[in-house]
Order: C-alpha cells, then sequence, then structure tokens
C-alpha cells in the first residue's frame, strides 16, 4: 500500500531542486505543483457535455525553475518512462516562429501550453519536472504535467488569473500538441480542486460545484491494475465519433440533450454499436446527477450502487474495459463494507476507483491481491487541492 501526501510532494519538489542543481548550476526560484486526479463517476461524459464528478489526488507533477535571459527555453525531465531524450531546448516562441509538436512526445504538453499562453512576452526559462502520477494509468498525468506547466508560467509572466481559462489552454494544448481529443474534466480538477471535496463539473456550462467528501470514515482506493493495451490510440477517437454521430441523428447538438425515450425513438435509425455507445452515455450523465446527490446526502449505498451501474455499462454498452479491470472490481465488491467500485480514465487499462469503510481497508488490499491475476499497485488519496506555488526556503 502507498501512502501519498504532503510529505510525499515535499520529497519530490527536493528531488526536483536535486535535479536542477546538477543541471543547471544554483537552486531554483520557482516551485509550483498540479495534482492528478481520479474520476468518481462520469466515464467518457466530458466530451458529450455531460457531468463528471472527479476530485484531485494527492499525487502531482512538480516544476521547479528559473528565468533565463537568452530567449531559450531548457526543461529536463526526471520520469523514468519518458522517452529519451529526457532533455529538450527550444527558443521562446515569438511571432512567426511557433512551436510545433514533434520528438520527444512527453515535451509537447509543455510546448502545447508555452504555444498556447495568453500572457506574454514570456522569458526563456530552465526547469525540471518530476511527477508521482503514473503513466498511463487513467489518472491524468498529462493534464497534471500541461496545468504545472501552466502554473509555472503565470509565475515568469502573470496573466488574468482566471481559472477556466487556465484549464481551457491546457486543453487545447492536448488537443493540437498531443493530439488527443479528450475533453474538459482532466485540466478543470487539476486547476480548480479542493481538499476534502469532489467537484461536479457541468461540461456544457463549465459550472463546478463542491461537493464535500471529507468524511473520516470514508477511504477512495485506487488500484492500478498495471495494465495498458496498447489497441487504445484509435479507440478513443473512434468512440469520440460514434457519439458524434448517435447526436446528429437524434437532431441533438450532444447526447447531453438526449433522454433514454429520445434514442429508444430513434433506435432503428442506429447501428446496434452507436446505439450502445449513447445509451452508456445517456446512462452516465444521469447516473452522474444522481451520485452528487447521494454524496452530498452521505448516502454512501447509493452512491456505490451507481458506481457498480457506470462499471457494467462501460464494460457492456461503452466496451472499455478489459478482463483486468472486470477482475479488480469484482474483486473489491466480494468484500463487505465496500460501498462500490468501477474502473475509471479512458478503459482498457489502467485504474479502478472503489469506496469503501476504511475499516475494511486491510481487507480489501488482502483479498484483491490474492484474486487479481497479475500484480496490482494500491494508493489511498484524499481529494486534493487543484495547482499551487510552493515557498523555497
Amino acid at each position: 500500500m502507498e501512502g501519498r501526501g504532503e510529505a510525499e510532494l515535499g520529497s519530490l519538489l527536493e528531488a526536483a531542486r536535486g535535479v536542477y542543481r546538477k543541471a543547471f548550476g544554483g537552486d531554483p526560484e520557482i516551485a509550483v505543483s498540479a495534482p492528478g486526479r481520479v474520476n468518481l463517476i462520469g466515464e467518457h461524459t466530458d466530451y458529450n457535455q455531460g457531468f463528471v464528478l472527479p476530485m484531485a489526488l494527492q499525487m502531482g507533477t512538480v516544476m521547479v525553475g528559473s528565468p533565463r535571459q537568452d530567449g531559450i527555453i531548457s526543461i529536463v525531465t526526471t520520469a523514468e518512462e519518458a522517452e529519451e531524450p529526457k532533455s529538450v531546448q527550444f527558443p521562446v516562441p515569438v511571432e512567426g516562429s511557433a512551436l510545433k509538436p514533434g520528438k520527444p512526445h512527453w515535451a509537447n504538453y509543455v510546448k502545447g501550453v508555452i504555444q498556447h499562453y495568453r500572457a506574454g512576452p514570456l522569458p526563456g526559462f530552465n526547469v525540471v519536472i518530476a511527477s508521482n502520477v503514473p503513466l498511463g494509468g487513467g489518472l491524468s498525468s498529462s493534464a497534471s504535467l500541461e496545468v504545472a506547466t501552466h502554473t509555472f508560467l503565470q509565475q515568469l509572466c502573470p496573466d488574468d488569473g482566471d481559472p477556466v481559462a487556465k484549464a481551457l489552454v491546457c486543453q487545447k494544448a492536448e488537443h493540437t500538441f498531443a493530439m488527443m481529443p479528450c475533453g474538459i474534466m482532466d485540466q478543470f480538477i487539476s486547476v480548480m480542486g479542493k481538499e476534502g471535496h469532489a467537484l461536479l463539473i457541468d461540461c456544457r456550462s463549465l459550472k463546478t460545484r463542491l461537493v464535500p467528501l471529507s468524511d473520516p470514515n470514508l477511504v477512495v482506493l485506487i488500484t492500478n491494475s498495471n495494465i495498458r493495451h496498447t489497441l487504445t490510440g484509435s479507440e478513443y477517437p473512434t468512440r469520440r465519433r460514434q457519439c458524434e454521430e448517435a447526436a446528429k441523428i437524434l437532431g441533438k447538438a450532444s447526447l447531453r440533450e438526449a433522454s433514454m425515450t429520445d434514442l429508444e425513438a430513434s433506435r432503428s435509425l442506429l447501428s446496434m454499436e452507436v446505439y450502445r455507445r449513447a445509451r452508456h452515455v445517456i446512462g452516465e450523465i444521469d447516473r452522474t446527477a444522481k451520485a452528487a446527490e447521494a454524496l452530498q446526502s452521505k448516502e454512501y449505498e447509493k452512491f456505490g450502487q451507481l458506481m457498480v451501474e457506470s462499471h457494467n455499462s462501460l464494460r457492456d454498452d461503452y466496451e472499455v474495459s478489459c478482463l483486468e479491470l472486470d477482475e479488480l472490481v469484482t474483486a473489491a465488491l466480494e468484500i463487505p463494507g465496500v460501498y462500490g467500485s468501477r474502473m475509471t480514465g479512458g478503459g482498457f487499462g489502467g485504474c479502478t476507483v472503489t469506496l469503501l469503510e476504511s475499516t475494511a481497508a486491510e481487507k480489501v488490499l488482502t483479498h484483491i491481491k490474492e484474486k487479481y491475476s497479475r500484480k496490482a499497485t494500491f494508493y489511498f488519496s484524499k481529494p486534493s487541492d487543484g495547482a499551487k506555488v510552493h515557498l523555497l526556503p
């Protein structure tokens, strides 16, 4: 079991400072962090203008650095999983010489935020990146990196401080530099997370509502299957296109506007696959709204039931689960004290999220380890704050 908190973030910052001293000499002047996230419920609804209910994690990405005067940006990553080279240099973008995505892939998330940053002119800078969000685990290491980058740039050249605009710049970076047509959830929660709360995000209006999640008798367990199936590259854009096709046939701007009645009335016009994709999304939007109310009212059994319904729909209608995720969910649900469990993130591997009584935690860990056919990694996390600036000694 791995606990994650302020102490671990502090050690991550210290490690990044050590790398900075070796790479650039001297101490960094600026330190920032931005969290990863786990989505409690509301999967594949954000790009359909629906509701999502994530919480920010105690795991995150830190950046330490300092401005430089020669118009050069120099970036070093400490991530072992990141492709080589682990450092890049390029000039600050100016009018007529925009940054472009390229190799190494990890640098594209940073480049995209720099290119789309709304204030300027930016100076050059040196920066070291360190993260304890597992890559490819569905806990949004990419948004964590984007939001940390934006927060760092705000210290160099302040913008207007608008949190929604900040999240949208980070989303735009992912669309245009990482070529992933993500919704807005990951960037929103990494910017706006609040300790002791989940965040209900309306992805149509971009309005948010904090939902208390601070009951000391509750635990959120994230279980990493340590599996990443390779078919995800094309699967996500395909699902998105299928949802857009369904909305168009239903005569709606998005599936947020559609009801189950609308869907059934047009069933004969849809292929079975597109029908099932739409059925998941329309049902999931409704489940997420109900789950937020259940959490607000401390109706944890109801919340857990909605989590299980969400997983079953993702498995059967949206077809983004996999054998390993199903195994983890089934094993968790076999232990008394577990309210609910589901896959979380894009799917095809990655993590499950489980809501349980704190007294059942050790028993659940033991049982999942016995039942799971592979080796899982476990994280307990409390809802954390979003991006922040750290004072350096």
